[in-house]
Formats: structure tokens, sequence, C-alpha cells
């Protein structure tokens, strides 16, 4: 068992795709995500010693911050690549912490519990889907962190596991979804993103929110589903179909969406996908299926554990830490 610690993953990427310019999306850029980085590592230092371990990238977030502040922080080995990969080698790496902080989106969460799938995490929001990670001031994320990697509060009392979509290709290496897991016409990957709702073909959430953007609001809209539900909504489309949903399928662009069935089932039930098409994960196209290739998609309540930063934070205020 490692030594308390608290990691930091931080994604340059995040918030910066293509609808930032098909729906003019906020941009989360460098310089806002160094200074949410540089919040939570005062955050942290407030109410812990413990080491903070992160992960290096090209843009020098982290250490942006580190520099500013002077404080001493332990980069993971790994050399940046810029992509999704960095994130899973750094769970990886970080498997063990006490809790750990990551800046992104669904995709980021989503790269890092491919490495670690039940890690302790604080996702804070920087991305274009949000469902998974919240909008959280960074100050006081790190400040639970800190209570955390004192080891003053267990997990279990102030978190919640999370569902995972495991999907399993025939032919294929395994993958999951935190989120969403969309079957479209697509044949290519090409950009990463869904964009033709014509194209759907079925799907299956982890959670459904009208208030949300993204598959999370098509499914909020007709069958509302809560992460704290021990169930999945699966969708069937059909352009053309008198049932139709006006969601937000991203930042500051809605479509009118067809739907043929609607059907929440069970944690555990299976739902059975056939090519040819494209898989979208988390709402990134990734996966390619051929023609009568299947995809089986399983949820479980199996993945990371969620902090509620406000529980942490009023045990440490019961408690009297560092008055």
């Amino acid at each position: 068992m490692q030594a308390p610690a608290v990691g930091l993953v931080a994604n340059p990427a995040s918030g910066k795709d293509i609808r930032r310019v098909t729906a003019r999306a906020s941009v989360f850029d460098n310089q806002e995500k160094t200074a949410m980085v540089r919040r939570c590592l005062i955050g942290v230092r407030a109410m812990s010693d413990v080491p903070i371990r992160y992960l290096p990238d090209a843009s020098r977030l982290v250490e942006a911050a580190l520099d500013e502040l002077g404080f001493d922080a332990e980069p993971l080995d790994i050399v940046p690549t810029r992509g999704a990969v960095d994130t899973t080698r750094a769970a990886c790496a970080l498997r063990g912490a006490t809790v750990v902080i990551t800046l992104g989106g669904d995709g980021t969460n989503r790269a890092f519990a491919k490495g670690w799938l039940d890690a302790p995490l604080i996702p804070l929001s920087t991305g274009t889907n949000n469902a998974f990670p919240m909008m959280r001031e960074a100050t006081t994320a790190g400040a639970a962190a800190g209570v955390l990697a004192s080891g003053d509060v267990p997990i279990e009392a102030v978190a919640g596991r999370s569902k995972v979509i495991h999907v399993e290709i025939q032919d294929q290496p395994r993958d999951i979804a935190l989120i969403d897991a969309v079957l479209t016409k697509e044949r290519f990957v090409g950009a990463r993103s869904l964009e033709d709702p014509a194209r759907f073909v079925a799907a299956m959430l982890t959670r459904a929110d009208p208030a949300g953007v993204g598959m999370t609001s098509v499914g909020g809209f007709v069958h509302p589903l809560s992460a704290r539900e021990d169930a999945v909504l699966k969708l069937e489309f059909e352009p053309g179909s008198s049932r139709v949903v006006h969601a937000a399928l991203a930042p500051g662009r809605f479509e009118r969406i067809g739907l043929a069935q609607i059907a929440a089932i069970p944690l555990g039930e299976s739902m059975c996908l056939t090519g040819p098409g494209v898989l979208a994960l988390d709402g990134e196209r990734e996966r390619v299926l051929r023609k009568g290739q299947h995809a089986l998609l399983t949820a479980h309540r199996d993945g990371p554990w969620v902090i509620d930063v406000s529980k942490v934070l009023r045990h440490a205020s019961g408690c009297g830490r560092r008055a």
C-alpha cells in the first residue's frame, strides 16, 4: 500500500475540440487551467503536507503553477505524447494515491478510469460535455483532497461509486464508457464528436438529465435517470419517427432527434449492437464496427469513487481541522 498522496492530472487538450467552432462552446484555455491548478495546490497545502504527484504535460500546466507558488511536487515518469494515453498511463502510475484531482471533461475521466477503474476522484470540469466532472471551485476541491489525504475521513463516507458501461467488441480489445455508448452509421472515426443525429442507431446511458448537454440531455427529456439509480437507459433511434425529442446535443446547439424505443434496464443486463458503424464512447467516435461485428454493452457499478467535496469539508469543519 502506497503512502498517502494527492494525484493531479490536468488535460491541456480538454475543452478545445471542434464544438468550439460548430456551437461556439466555452473555451477553457491553458491560462485558466493553470490558474485552477494553482488554486487546487493552495487548497491541498492549506489542509495537508502529504506528497503531491502530477502528470507532466507539454503545456506545463502544473509546472507553471508550481513555479509561481514555489511548491514542491513529484512529476510522474511519463513522457507526454499529447494524447489520451498520457492520462491512462498517469492513472496506472497513481494507483494507490489517496485521491486524484482531474481537470478535463468526460473523455479525460474515461481515459483515467481505463488505467484505474476504481480510483478516488475529484473530477473538475474543463471539457465540452461535462456529465461526469463537476463545476466546483478548485480551491475547495484541493482542500477536500488535502483532508482526505491526511486520513481523517474514509472515502466510503464521502464518495459514491460510479456506473461504468463495459464494452466487449468481437475480435477487438475491451473498452469502457462512463456516461454513454452510442452506435452511429458512420464508417470512419474522422472528427471524434457526435454531429449528425440522423445517423444515430442506438445508445446506452448511465445517466439521463434534461439539464445536461450531449446524449444525457436526449435521454433526460424522455426518461430522466440519476447517477444513483441502479439502472441504465437504452435508446433506439429512428429518423422520421413521430416520437421526437428536442435536446441540447452540444453547448449552444439543439437538435430534433427521432426515437423508436426507450427502456430503463437494470445494471448487469446487456445490450447487443451490430455493425457496420462507429461506436462513440462518452461523446467521442473511437471504435469502428465492421458489417456483422457485434459489441456487447453491460453496465456495472464498479467505476471511480467520486468525492463529494461538500461532505468532506463539512467533516473537516466539524473536527475543527486547522482552525
